[in-house]
């Protein structure tokens, strides 16, 4: 079996498409299946900052770490701006076409969301190859267009037709939500599945738990800056609780300059760095926090069934989590007992923060968090289940050639 993936970030960038689908492609490869992934030469910050080889070159291959076939398209340099993005998506999503059909012909092919230029894209290779087509929506489209106003009038109602004419033309819909899936069968989908994110706990080690006794709680933000986080309550909360906080904050993201320009004005105990790239730098990372942010904003009713990717890897190392967060992924934090959730208020923030620094014992959640993840998103499992779902719906499209 041979499978095509386009999605518009892949190794060696960190980003939360390359951290669930370099671990799917493991098992995949272990189960028998070629996997070819088409993703643009890897520009995580707009530009280019890796050397050629490694970042790949345009229409050209390479082989991953899984076995899996590289494919590069190019991309367009753009600044970190939501407008800057979309059209470098919609570049890139342009040639992903036509490198994807420089490859063999696969059996099935997927596409992975949040770029929906790339649905589009991998929409129109299936369809020119002639094979199922797989979406993997991610994220909660187009609700989330809806709720952040992307786009407006009839540009809108224009973009939501397309994604759910997509949605309604694909053999499958696999969602990393049980919500989500709920919510599109409720329109009328019937070819939906879920396969939540996961990680390798085997990659990631159960860390020591902090210090019993301290100065000030250490809390880390890691992750992407962008407006669906709301990162400014946070850099708030740490203003109001600087003399037993300090927050450090790792990535990038559109609104990065306004979150420092904010801690600047606010004079808030904030350290920023670029994004961490490799385990061993985003476990050094884990290693100094004593509690971890995991953020959406609460006025988004599609981030009821969305959980971030990141919330994993939390649990999966046994630091404490400050969960600011609803639905499915407030419910993973309690369930597992690894932190505390708390709303979207810097006052309310800052008044956890601030009792944790002064209770300390709060923070020993054990390897609670890690057991959860061991028994509900073990990676190998869901890469399984998924090679499953291709398999049917491959065998179902050829009993009906």
């Amino acid at each position: 079996m041979r499978a095509q993936l386009l999605t518009h970030s892949y190794l060696p960038e960190n980003s939360p498409p390359q951290r669930r689908w370099s671990q799917l492609i493991g098992t995949f490869n272990e189960l028998g299946w070629d996997v070819e992934v088409v993703a643009p030469v890897a520009h995580s910050t707009g530009r280019r900052t890796l050397p050629r080889q490694e970042a790949g070159r345009a229409f050209r291959t390479d082989k991953g770490r899984h076995g899996e076939t590289i494919r590069r398209a190019p991309y367009l340099y753009h600044r970190t701006t939501r407008l800057g993005r979309f059209a470098d998506q919609c570049f890139s999503a342009t040639c992903s076409v036509f490198a994807a059909l420089m490859g063999p012909r696969p059996d099935v092919v997927i596409a992975t969301v949040p770029s929906l230029p790339i649905l589009g894209a991998g929409f129109v290779v299936a369809k020119l190859r002639g094979v199922p087509f797989i979406a993997d929506m991610r994220d909660a489209w187009p609700d989330i267009a809806r709720d952040a106003r992307l786009v407006q009038g009839g540009a809108k109602s224009l973009i939501e037709k397309v994604i759910v004419a997509i949605q309604q033309r694909a053999e499958l819909i696999v969602t990393v939500t049980y919500g989500f899936a709920q919510t599109l069968r409720d329109r009328g989908l019937k070819n939906v599945a879920t396969i939540s994110n996961g990680i390798d706990t085997a990659n990631r080690e159960l860390l020591p738990p902090p210090p019993v006794e301290a100065d000030r709680l250490e809390v880390l933000y890691l992750g992407n800056h962008g407006e669906s986080q709301r990162l400014e309550t946070i850099i708030m909360a740490a203003a109001q609780a600087s003399d037993a906080v300090r927050l450090t904050m790792v990535g990038d993201g559109v609104h990065r300059r306004k979150l420092k320009a904010l801690a600047e004005a606010l004079d808030a105990p904030v350290e920023f760095f670029e994004p961490a790239r490799g385990t061993e730098a985003v476990m050094n990372y884990y290693r100094r926090a004593d509690t971890c942010v995991i953020s959406l904003r609460d006025d988004w009713k599609s981030f009821e069934t969305t959980i971030p990717s990141k919330t994993y890897e939390v649990l999966a190392v046994g630091r404490h989590v400050t969960g600011i967060v609803l639905g499915e992924a407030r419910q993973i934090i309690e369930e597992s007992k690894a932190g505390d959730i708390v709303r979207s208020d810097p006052a309310e923030i800052a008044a956890l923060w601030k009792e944790l620094a002064q209770e300390r014992s709060r923070l020993l959640t054990g390897s609670s968090g890690r057991d959860w993840v061991e028994a509900n998103a073990n990676v190998a499992s869901l890469g399984r289940a998924y090679v499953e779902l291709l398999t049917s719906v491959v065998s179902g499209n050829r009993r009906t050639e």
